[in-house]
């Protein structure tokens, strides 16, 4: 059995480029301040529960777990596509996951859609340092990343196995009562009662 914590993440950087990409992001200002203004937007202003650092990196960890899971089964819409090889499509899901709720620090309305519009520069600068000798594949990564963070959001279907992975990883950060601040603090409304 798989425990769902922000260490998670830590058994699926083997891969080179994985352990990479995550590194960058963990110290990267932009990232980690864009995410603590999605905890004072979600958590100070509206009173939803984590939408921060430590919520990404769950999720990031979440979707890297059902990944591996899923390709136990079926192959990766990115790799069936020709889009880029297996660990290439681990990095769109590690960056897809950690990355969807950067627009949370503008509103919670419409935030899948300024996660993209945050994260775009944020990848291209990342991307370059990833993958210095092969541009190309860093736009094409790029969009499958994008298509990711926007498709997280629950009306939004998901066109891509990494997608997918992605999105049911969001909703996995529910460990030791995490979902229930918004209940505690006496927000009364599906997602706290759901919680």
């Amino acid at each position: 059995m798989v425990t769902v914590t922000s260490n998670l993440i830590n058994s699926h950087l083997s891969e080179q480029k994985v352990e990479q990409m995550f590194r960058l992001m963990e110290t990267d200002l932009e990232i980690q301040n864009t995410l603590r203004m999605s905890n004072v937007m979600a958590v100070e202003r509206l009173k939803y529960n984590d939408h921060g650092p430590v919520h990404s990196k769950i999720a990031a960890g979440s979707a890297l777990e059902i990944f591996d899971l899923l390709i136990q089964e079926v192959t990766p819409t990115t790799v069936q596509n020709k889009v880029c090889s297996l660990e290439d499509a681990k990095v769109v899901v590690l960056c897809g996951s950690y990355l969807h709720d950067l627009g949370n620090s503008i509103h919670r309305l419409d935030h899948h859609f300024h996660s993209c519009v945050i994260a775009n520069p944020i990848l291209d600068r990342l991307l370059k340092k990833v993958y210095p000798e092969d541009s190309a594949l860093a736009v094409r990564l790029k969009s499958e990343i994008l298509h990711c963070i926007f498709s997280h959001e629950d009306e939004v279907g998901c066109l891509s196995v990494e997608a997918g992975a992605a999105k049911i990883a969001d909703g996995t950060d529910m460990a030791r009562g995490r979902t229930r601040i918004p209940y505690r603090t006496g927000k009364v409304d599906i997602h706290s009662l759901s919680a």
